[in-house]
């Protein structure tokens, strides 16, 4: 088994998911200490320079698997093409994000490679020559560290829980074809229905604004979505509010829903119930506004609004717009 680090750099309709640079940047640490170097592997049809952008955050060697059968995401397929060369290069680690695709990948590569893998992980290092991974367990109370023992050490991580490096444009990567897998995929992906037009993934958003129960219908979202218009964030919901069906399922976060790490979370007539705080209390600034002073989510809240939001949603959305004009 070698020392370097393969990053399955995940991309959709051709532009390369932010994760992928998260993953870039975490592979060129361990590589570091493995005494090895970063490298990337990207599936897909017709991906013209995103070699060259994977070189940029890092990359010495990009491994393109370039074939109309690979244009749309499938796991069997992906797996297959992927487990074909990944005994031929021998990677010590092999990382990828903790998305809807990382999610549904890795096990059947870890299985079709024969080996364990660490899911949904925050945070790695290298200790004593191997992969220690920290990843949350029982929705978010505990931090569990764990070494892999069978090779290559296989992790996903969630997004927006580490640096993406700064590019540097003069890098440049190796670019070795392989060849596409896929004679044996049974089955065919036949549509694909993603969020609206305009909309913002929550999990791979920066910035969030949420609400739930508070909001009181589909009608109570409309202050939710002018604020996080004003932010450029995504819209979120609490699985109450998915529920009583007043949006879809596609935005929910919580233990139910996506899990997110954003810059700014901002709940809105949340309460805060378990479930909900395990998908966004990583988040690194929390502004939570309720009616309820004694509401839950104010104890993982950095600050703390009592009011009603139809009141204090406006408000906010003032007074970031006036910041942003500056």
């Amino acid at each position: 088994m070698g020392n370097n680090v393969l990053v399955i750099a995940e991309q959709r309709d051709g532009v390369l998911k932010k994760v992928a640079f998260e993953m870039l940047g975490a592979g060129a640490e361990l590589a570091a200490a493995l005494g090895g170097c970063v490298e990337a592997a990207l599936l897909g049809s017709d991906l013209g320079d995103m070699p060259d952008t994977l070189a940029q955050v890092g990359a010495t060697k990009v491994y393109v698997a370039d074939d109309p059968a690979l244009a749309t995401y499938s796991s069997e397929g992906y797996a297959s093409t992927l487990a074909s060369f990944i005994g031929k290069v021998e990677p010590a680690i092999i990382l990828t994000g903790a998305t809807a695709m990382g999610i549904d990948l890795a096990p059947r590569l870890a299985a079709q490679l024969g080996v364990g893998l660490a899911s949904d992980c925050v945070a790695l290092e290298i200790d004593g020559g191997r992969l220690v991974a920290t990843r949350p367990l029982f929705a978010g109370k505990v931090l569990a560290k764990v070494k892999l023992n069978s090779d290559p050490q296989m992790a996903t991580v969630r997004p927006n829980v580490l640096a993406a490096p700064e590019p540097d444009t003069s890098a440049s990567a190796t670019v070795e074809p392989v060849a596409a897998a896929t004679d044996g995929v049974r089955a065919k992906v036949v549509d694909i229905i993603g969020v609206g037009e305009g909309e913002i993934d929550v999990a791979e958003a920066d910035r969030i604004v949420s609400g739930g129960r508070g909001t009181a219908g589909p009608e109570g979202f409309a202050p939710i979505s002018s604020l996080a218009k004003t932010l450029g964030a995504a819209v979120g919901a609490s699985r109450a509010a998915v529920d009583a069906g007043w949006i879809e399922h596609s935005h929910q976060v919580g233990q139910t829903g996506k899990t997110v790490t954003p810059n700014l979370y901002i709940a809105c007539g949340i309460s805060g119930a378990i479930q909900h705080l395990a998908g966004m209390k990583t988040a690194k600034a929390i502004v939570a506004v309720n009616k309820d002073p004694e509401a839950p989510i104010f104890k993982v809240a950095d600050y703390g609004i009592v009011g009603d939001l139809f009141e204090v949603a406006p408000l906010l959305e003032e007074e970031f717009a006036a910041l942003m004009a500056e």
